[in-house]
């Protein structure tokens, strides 16, 4: 097992300590890998301004205090009468007419300021209504993930610049808090990944130009529509902090890194590369979430997915998959209960046995590793020790069956990874925009398809021709041909792209168009 770095006085407020111990504090399933994304920006955003971007003096010691905007996102997302005014606007060309009709709406129905609204910059900003009715369309239809039902407060905007970047809220009248559903810490142990990945420095150029000194006309225009120049004060709760990311460092971080880095080194416009860099950000921490699990359960080898490449007849390789995507699943289920009974080795639960009283003795060593049971649990309940921790076991999977159990599946689905496209069960079937990421990210020169496959193999475990199937069909549940259309039909797939040419029988090359020789 690999050691883990200390914990702090903070997490005694959870009810265990078990998820935690294991991924870190925390992976969550409601929010999504743009959401996560989007929160990695903001502590970024918030720890540059500290001059500290990517540089961790002290583990798990982050502590940052993230925009709130909250003008702004009224302006976006609380401001249906905007269109009403703007109709009568069309009809007569009032300015004046259509500035006091909105102003007197909105100074109604604005939520979350301390004060009455002063919306006197925003004339000053914008030439007449027209314009500004218009900026708040366009920011309006880039929205992240424009098609949800989230609350007004928990939307957000492409991320065009500093003065685009704020923290979730919920906001109720005029009181403003924090909230962790949609923003629920994953992009703070992303932050924390990057950080230690040893790449900090080398990513931190491609954020400043792009996004952390954007000059962009997008971020000038998010920053006429709020007071202050954008210099808007925080929420006033103390900065968040209290981030667990349980290793000091991994191979799954100098990867995720180096392949963000891979995307970088191509001539792409930087807001194009955005939905591959959180493709292959949720890829890469579906690979540490499962590969935390193997290790937990002792199992040194790799996480695998045996993936299909969709054919117009349902396949063996769909079975298979089906049965990959479910092995993996179970394993943080594993890794929970293997992770509680690995106590049971131990000689300070070896000598409970021999104590005055070994439910009291049970409960006090539980309590120092697990944050359970608490003192005031009824401990006449349990017969033994061991009934004890059979308690915490099923407490801690009914807990992780909650959120942290969900990751697999809901972030598999959201980058286009896993499916269940014609069919009831879930398996690894990627979309072509998923493929499209992969080649970005690994082809920087035209590659042999061979060859692309064996690396796709090595660097993240997708079976997918004959030569990676090896030890699946020698234990006899598919044979080599059917792994070998399978790949024909990805490499199919990737010609229909216009990311693979054949030049002949035997020779056929994947190819990134934003890579030096793919023009």
């Amino acid at each position: 097992m690999i050691s883990t770095l200390p914990r702090n006085s903070f997490y005694r407020k959870l009810d265990f300590w078990v998820d935690e111990a294991i991924w870190g504090h925390r992976l969550y399933d409601e929010q999504t890998p743009w959401l996560c994304f989007m929160e990695f920006l903001g502590v970024l955003s918030a720890e540059y301004q500290k001059g500290t971007a990517f540089v961790e003096k002290t583990f798990n010691s982050l502590s940052y205090s993230p925009n709130s905007r909250i003008y702004l996102r009224n302006l976006l997302f609380n401001n249906p009468y905007i269109e009403l005014v703007y109709r009568d606007y069309e009809n007569h060309k009032d300015d004046k007419k259509a500035w006091n009709d909105w102003i007197q709406e909105a100074t109604k129905k604005f939520a979350g300021l301390e004060s009455l609204p002063d919306f006197g910059y925003l004339k000053g900003n914008f030439f007449n209504f027209e314009d500004f009715y218009e900026a708040i369309k366009f920011f309006q239809s880039n929205t992240i993930e424009g098609e949800n039902n989230k609350r007004w407060s928990s939307q957000f905007i492409f991320p065009y610049g500093r003065e685009c970047l704020y923290e979730d809220l919920r906001i109720n009248g005029d009181s403003v808090q924090r909230d962790r559903r949609f923003f629920g810490r994953t992009g703070e142990l992303l932050y924390l990944m990057l950080s230690r990945s040893q790449r900090g420095q080398q990513l931190l150029p491609f954020f400043e130009t792009s996004i952390l000194k954007s000059s962009s006309v997008f971020n000038r225009l998010a920053k006429k529509l709020q007071p202050d120049a954008g210099n808007e004060n925080s929420v006033k709760e103390k900065e968040i902090n209290g981030t667990y990311l349980p290793y000091e460092n991994l191979d799954d971080f100098q990867n995720l890194a180096d392949d963000w880095l891979n995307i970088f080194s191509f001539k792409i416009p930087f807001y194009d590369t955005l939905p591959h860099l959180v493709n292959i950000t949720g890829l890469h921490m579906i690979l540490y979430f499962l590969n935390r699990s193997k290790e937990v359960l002792n199992q040194n080898e790799k996480a695998e997915f045996i993936l299909e490449i969709m054919a117009p007849k349902k396949t063996i390789i769909r079975d298979l998959s089906s049965d990959s995507y479910i092995n993996n699943n179970n394993l943080s289920r594993q890794a929970i209960e293997e992770h509680i009974l690995t106590i049971k080795e131990t000689n300070d639960w070896k000598e409970i046995s021999n104590s005055i009283d070994p439910i009291f003795a049970a409960q006090k060593l539980l309590q120092k590793k697990f944050f359970w049971p608490s003192n005031d649990e009824d401990l006449t309940l349990y017969n033994s020790q061991d009934a004890l921790l059979k308690e915490l076991v099923k407490k801690a999977i009914r807990r992780h069956k909650q959120h942290v159990n969900n990751f697999h599946r809901v972030w598999g689905k959201e980058i286009g990874f896993s499916s269940s496209r014609n069919s009831r069960r879930i398996r690894y079937a990627p979309t072509d925009n998923f493929f499209k990421s992969l080649v970005l990210t690994n082809v920087s020169e035209r590659m042999e398809y061979q060859e692309f496959l064996a690396k796709l193999y090595w660097k993240y475990g997708f079976i997918i021709g004959d030569k990676q199937a090896i030890d699946v069909t020698a234990r006899g549940q598919a044979d080599l041909e059917a792994f070998s259309e399978n790949a024909l039909r990805l490499e199919q797939r990737l010609s229909s792209m216009g990311l693979l040419r054949r030049l002949s029988d035997a020779c056929a090359y994947v190819e990134n168009p934003f890579a030096r020789d793919g023009d």
